[in-house]
């Protein structure tokens, strides 16, 4: 019976472990998730690339006939003498209203509006090569973020360990006084040694306030249990192989030589705006008498070709000016590049600095922690003072503060080395996040659509949307 009702508790127990929902602790990838979807930085750079996509589809708008109207009225008042009155002065009204509808199509440029759709297309390339970038520098920063929070959490149980354990060598060292055993300046050292955790205690639970408040800064949410990092990401073991990578494929030297082609193609627009134009015209004009039966209705149309012949030399200064804006931005393009591999070479140093940071600090805890527990032992037979307690203790402190630090940097250089890839977005770590598709606007928007279309009501449904966002 008494063996039923064990099972019976036992079983109810389990049941309401079960029912009790458990609190998962965050990992990384929930706080980078969670700066992915709050990143107001994220939000601001995708609407700039909206804007350039517009860009497009105002280039691609100049290929297209221009419909326009305009209306007046007019009143005309005066006087007359002529024969017909005769020889009498006349006052005169008419009043008329007109209304014309206009249209303009050019014909042949030289390929201007052609060219500057494709120079549309390139900085919008560019533009999206920077938000990648801006991706990038969110997720580092929830990154940091995590491990900072992590880093202060550690260090505050460790402070809070230094206190109890001083607190014990204080009521040892004062029982070990009343006996005689030692005296009053082993309780002094170990009173200031206990006012002087407290303190670091304190410093350690303000460091745990910033960084929690840092966390929520970017990732849009307090941080609640998080777990430690259990992997580090993976990447290029030598140094050359990473640097090959991050000229082909980091977004900030995409991003420059799509700058470097919408150059080249500004020479040839510049260049081919010296050249004639042909455009063609109509109008239909209707116009009323409202005072007379009076009525007309014409129209016209026709061709009308144009150059430039003498303008300053405000052209041919266009011309050199694009020139000398592609050679900057080829200057650029090399600046950005020796800049990315210096960045993968840092990255590689630092990484390795924090790791063999970490082993050292490893074999210091266990040394540290070694002569800790000897100096103690040997204080409780007399073979020690409480300073030697103390000091070991401190020197095994310093040795379990320095391996947290050396962990957390250890995992931040890690990811700045992805970082400086061009690896560290949603796409290559797969979070599990509904990714901003730079295409899905370009596509709405690339061909111009009228607000009336099919397409513009697609459209108006998207920016809805995004208002709401």
């Amino acid at each position: 019976m008494v063996k039923r009702l064990k099972l019976t508790g036992l079983a109810v127990a389990l049941g309401l472990v079960i029912a009790a929902p458990m609190a998962r602790a965050e990992t990384l990838a929930d706080a980078m998730i969670g700066a992915y979807n709050t990143s107001g930085l994220l939000e601001q750079n995708r609407a700039v690339l909206r804007a350039a996509d517009e860009d497009v589809a105002q280039a691609v708008s100049s290929l297209r006939p221009v419909i326009s109207w305009s209306a007046d009225a007019t009143r005309q008042f005066g006087t007359t003498r002529s024969a017909s009155t005769s020889n009498f002065i006349v006052p005169t009204v008419s009043n008329t209203v007109s209304a014309s509808l206009i249209a303009e199509l050019t014909l042949i440029d030289n390929g201007q509006n052609k060219l500057a759709i494709e120079t549309a297309k390139e900085a919008v390339l560019a533009t999206r090569q920077q938000l990648v970038s801006i991706e990038q520098q969110v997720l580092l920063s929830a990154v940091e973020a995590h491990l900072e929070v992590r880093r202060a959490i550690e260090n505050v149980a460790l402070r809070e360990n230094n206190v109890r354990l001083i607190t014990q060598e204080l009521r040892a060292a004062q029982e070990r006084f009343e006996v005689g055993e030692v005296t009053r300046t082993d309780t002094s050292l170990a009173e200031a040694r206990l006012a002087a955790a407290r303190s670091q205690l304190a410093a350690a639970q303000g460091a745990l306030t910033v960084a929690r408040e840092q966390y929520l800064a970017i990732v849009g949410r307090t941080p609640g249990a998080l777990q430690p990092l259990r992997s580090l990401p993976q990447f290029p073991t030598s140094v050359d192989e990473a640097k090959a990578i991050a000229v082909r494929s980091h977004p900030q030297v995409k991003s420059v030589q799509h700058q470097v082609a919408a150059s080249e193609l500004n020479i040839l627009r510049a260049e081919a705006a010296m050249k004639p134009t042909v455009r063609l015209s109509g109008r239909l004009t209707v116009t009323e008498g409202l005072d007379s039966d009076r009525f007309t209705r014409g129209g016209s149309i026709g061709l009308e070709a144009g150059g430039p012949i003498y303008q300053g030399g405000r052209l041919t200064s266009l011309v050199r000016q694009s020139m000398a804006n592609r050679d900057s931005a080829r200057g650029q393009l090399h600046q950005v590049i020796d800049q990315v591999s210096q960045n993968v070479g840092n990255a590689y140093a630092q990484f390795r600095i924090a790791q063999a940071s970490l082993e050292s600090s490893d074999r210091q805890v266990r040394a540290a922690t070694v002569a800790f527990r000897g100096v103690r032992e040997e204080a409780a037979l007399g073979a020690r003072t409480t300073l030697d307690v103390l000091n070991a203790e401190q020197e095994l402190l310093n040795a379990r503060s320095a391996r947290i630090s050396a962990q957390v940097d250890e995992g931040i250089a890690a990811y700045r080395v992805l970082s400086t890839l061009g690896r560290l977005t949603a796409t290559d770590l797969k979070l599990n996040v509904q990714q901003y598709d730079p295409v899905s606007y370009y596509n709405l928007v690339k061909d111009g659509p009228i607000q009336k279309s099919q397409q513009g009501q697609q459209l108006d449904r998207v920016l809805k949307a995004l208002g709401k966002n």
